[in-house]
C-alpha cells in the first residue's frame, strides 16, 4: 500500500506541476514566432533541414520520431507563439539534433523501444502465471522482463534532459527576452521532472517485485 499510494503521489505531483507551468507560461507571449517557426530555426541551424514538422493531435503530445525524422507538435505548440510553444518545440527539435549526431543515449533508447515494447505486453501476464501456478522461475522472468521497462526510463533520463539543455542553449542564443527565457527553462525543468517521476516509480516498482518474489521464495 505505500508503494501504491508513493508511486500515485509521485506521479500526481509530477503531472499536476507540469501542467501548471505549462498553462502558465502558454499564456506569454514569445517574441513573435510560433513553436514551429523556432523550431525550424533551429533545426536548420544545427543541419537538421531534411526534419519535417508536422501536426499531431491532442495535448502535450509533441514528440520527435526517429523513423521518419518528423517532429510532431500539437497544434497549440505548432502553430502558438507562447512562451511555452517554443520551449517545447526547440525540446523536440534538441531530439532531431540529437539524432543527427549520434548522441549515444538516444541511440542506445532507440534500441531498447522494440525489446521494451514487447516486454511491456507480456511481463503482467508471465507473472500472473507464475503466481496462479506458484511458479518461482516464472516470477522471475516477470521480473526481468518488468526490468527492461526500469532500463528504458533510466536511460530517457539523460536524452530527455540533453534534449531540454540544447533548447535552453538555442533560446538563449536568439535573443529571446531574458524574463520569456526563463519562463522557457521553468517549462522544461517541470517537464523532465515528469521523467525523474517516471524512472522513479518504476525502480520502486522493480523493488517491491523483488521484494515480494523472495518472500514467496
Amino acid at each position: 500500500m505505500l508503494l501504491v499510494v508513493a508511486s500515485i503521489s509521485i506521479g500526481t505531483a509530477a503531472q499536476s506541476y507540469i501542467k501548471t507551468t505549462y498553462r502558465r507560461w502558454s499564456a506569454v507571449e514569445s517574441d513573435g514566432a510560433s513553436g514551429s517557426q523556432v523550431a525550424r530555426r533551429m533545426l536548420d541551424e544545427f543541419g537538421c533541414g531534411q526534419v519535417g514538422i508536422k501536426p499531431v493531435a491532442g495535448s502535450l503530445t509533441d514528440h520527435y520520431d526517429p523513423q521518419d525524422k518528423n517532429l510532431y507538435l500539437s497544434e497549440e505548440n505548432r502553430a502558438g507563439g507562447s512562451v511555452a510553444s517554443v520551449a517545447v518545440a526547440c525540446h523536440e527539435a534538441g531530439h532531431a539534433v540529437q539524432h543527427a549526431q549520434g548522441f549515444a543515449m538516444m541511440r542506445i533508447r532507440t534500441a531498447l523501444v522494440p525489446a521494451v515494447n514487447f516486454t511491456q505486453s507480456i511481463w503482467f501476464y508471465v507473472l500472473l502465471g507464475g503466481m496462479w501456478l506458484n511458479l518461482s522461475g516464472l516470477t522471475t522472468a516477470a521480473i526481468v522482463l518488468f526490468a527492461f521497462s526500469v532500463l528504458f526510463h533510466l536511460v530517457t533520463l539523460p536524452v530527455e534532459i540533453d534534449a531540454s539543455r540544447r533548447a535552453i542553449a538555442y533560446i538563449d542564443a536568439s535573443g529571446m527576452s531574458p524574463a520569456n527565457a526563463a519562463g522557457a527553462r521553468e517549462v522544461l525543468r517541470a517537464a523532465a521532472l515528469t521523467y525523474v517521476a517516471a524512472a522513479l516509480t518504476s525502480v520502486l516498482q522493480l523493488l517491491y517485485l523483488i521484494g515480494r518474489n523472495r518472500s514467496r521464495d
